[in-house]
């Protein structure tokens, strides 16, 4: 599906009937932004872009000051369908799994 939608192949009925969406603020330098849901879907998830910011690491000998990159995630979500604990526990996981990333 990426490749049809960058080579411009991608149909609009090959798009239709999902349930959630990604939205990369990123591509264009903004930081953060505020993801509008598509309806009928019922969340939409915004990734802003990747920075080097100082942050405070916590070592065995102390805290320490050290550069890290840094991405803000926003997730927009129907409440009628997603608790807010869940939508949070959601974001959590997605940045567990971004931080601790094994690729």
């Amino acid at each position: 599906m990426a490749n049809k939608a960058r080579t411009k192949k991608l149909k609009l009925d090959e798009m239709q009937g999902g349930t959630f969406t990604i939205t990369n603020f990123g591509s264009f330098k903004n930081i953060i932004g505020t993801p509008i849901i598509n309806q009928p879907e019922v969340a939409i998830l915004g990734v802003g872009y990747i920075e080097k910011k100082p942050a405070v690491i916590s070592t065995p000998e102390g805290d320490v000051i050290a550069i890290r990159h840094k991405m803000y995630l926003s997730l927009s979500y129907d409440h009628r369908v997603i608790d807010g604990a869940l939508g949070g526990a959601f974001v959590r996981r997605i940045g567990d799994l971004l931080e601790n990333w094994q690729g």
